[in-house]
């Protein structure tokens, strides 16, 4: 199986690794704008060979592993490179522009929209690791514009990397994710720029930072070439989950100002549910 990544980072890297390890006939080809990329994939032992898009006609499998306003851009010309019997899925966090980009296209049957929930706030090919996708959700979005026999060859690498799926319209999954990671890496983000900012005048601050906090701001260690374009492509969903959010913030601040003590306590038990909710999710 000729297994070509376009993107050769932590998540086309740890795709490689899986691959690699799940498929002994698989071979992985790199595709990256960057030769650093390449050079260290290649290095590193991720991918086999390096490669192009002329070279995309070989091609058994295409993993696009790019930020999502790259893929809008060339996924187009991916389809275009790719044979009949090729499965291309990108791993993009919004869906809605992308599947509507290439809905006309003469080889959308070629295509699976796909978004494993998966990830560390690491980049590049050093970033790269063994089982990432083990035990995580990847979401499926019109799985049925996709050829059945594609479908299959694509489910049979999910189900080999261990991965749980579920079937979602790019719509739905484009809001419900604003939520649950959008808005997840504004926070954190905006609490280390907060905390930076304060830092410049009171040098002790990171002294007294505990595991909290580091877990708190992980996420503001993020590529923003990554998600500086997903928050333009998601960003109607982004606004309405932070003006829920901002207002939320807003009424807790009201609460502290008015010494509602009670109601604040109030509050955070109500929240402490959703360690139900997330119960066993890591």
């Amino acid at each position: 199986m000729k297994v070509f990544i376009i993107g050769t980072g932590l998540i086309g890297g740890s795709f490689a690794i899986d691959i690699k390890a799940a498929f002994n006939e698989a071979v992985i080809y790199g595709v990256d704008q960057s030769q650093e990329h390449l050079d260290k994939a290649l290095k590193l032992g991720i991918i086999d060979h390096k490669s192009d898009f002329e070279n995309l006609t070989h091609a058994d499998l295409v993993i696009v592993a790019i930020p999502v306003d790259k893929t809008v851009e060339l996924l187009p010309i991916i389809l275009d490179h790719v044979n009949d019997d090729s499965l291309v899925f990108d791993v993009g966090s919004t869906k809605q522009k992308l599947c509507e980009t290439i809905s006309n296209h003469h080889k959308r049957r070629n295509y699976l929209a796909a978004h494993p929930i998966a990830g560390t706030e690491f980049s590049g090919p050093q970033a790269a690791i063994a089982n990432l996708y083990r035990g995580k959700t990847n979401i499926i979005c019109e799985v049925e514009k996709t050829a059945f026999k594609l479908q299959e060859r694509g489910m049979e690498v999910f189900s080999r990397l261990g991965m749980r799926i579920r079937y979602m319209d790019p719509i739905s999954h484009d809001k419900h994710i604003a939520y649950v990671s959008h808005l997840s890496h504004i926070s954190s983000f905006m609490l280390g720029k907060t905390v930076i900012e304060k830092e410049k005048n009171e040098r002790d601050i990171f002294d007294m930072a505990g595991s909290g906090f580091a877990s708190t701001v992980r996420l503001a260690k993020s590529s923003p070439a990554m998600w500086a374009p997903i928050f333009k492509h998601n960003k109607e969903n982004v606004i309405e989950t932070l003006q829920e959010y901002i207002a939320n913030l807003t009424q807790f601040k009201k609460l502290m100002e008015e010494d509602d003590f009670d109601e604040i306590y109030n509050e955070m038990e109500c929240t402490n549910h959703i360690k139900s909710i997330l119960k066993g999710i890591s």
